[in-house]
């Protein structure tokens, strides 16, 4: 093989032909390396010493680049174990939160419930109140009391320094022994 890269470089090939084509010169660079040694008068055992010098230097990066990928790769295995840990606490964290959503949803639930209740009985409690005192006034009027009603004061009307609601007013009948007017 070398034989005929020798051939061709020199022009002994069949079809030699001096140009700059990039094969012409891959070939010229082949002929050129294996003439360099010759042509810088190195002996063998300064070649023989400067590759065991290169292959100490190629050793020591070697070297390295194993320590550093040894510690590459044990900061990767604490890594995964650590995002391990932390997907654990994060599906934790959302059931959690999940939870907490639905339990407001609920209390939020219960207390409309109770809202409406509680305003329910209010009105229910309004409703009784204005029963009690129809039965009042009826009693009152089996009782032979005059009842005249005074109409609630509106908001505009009312001074803020009076605040009693609209109460009617009972007047008795007169006695035997007095005049009535």
């Amino acid at each position: 093989m070398t034989v005929l890269l020798l051939f061709i470089a020199f022009g002994c090939g069949p079809n030699y032909r001096r140009s700059n084509s990039p094969a012409a010169q891959q070939n010229a660079a082949a002929v050129k390396r294996f003439q360099e040694p010759a042509l810088q008068g190195r002996t063998a055992v300064e070649s023989a010493i400067e590759l065991s010098q290169k292959y100490a230097e190629l050793s020591d990066q070697a070297a390295a680049l194993r320590e550093k990928i040894q510690a590459l790769t044990t900061e990767n295995t604490q890594l995964k174990e650590q995002v391990a840990s932390l997907e654990t606490k994060l599906k934790q964290t959302q059931k959690e939160l999940t939870e907490a959503n639905d339990m407001l949803i609920q209390m939020l639930t219960e207390l409309n419930n109770w809202k409406s209740n509680i305003l329910g009985f209010r009105n229910e409690m309004r409703d009784a109140a204005k029963a009690e005192l129809e039965a009042l006034l009826k009693v009152l009027e089996l009782l032979g009391g005059q009842i005249t009603l005074q109409p609630p004061a509106t908001p505009k009307e009312s001074q803020p320094t009076q605040t009693t609601p609209a109460q009617p007013s009972v007047q008795q009948p007169p006695s035997k022994g007095e005049p009535n007017e």
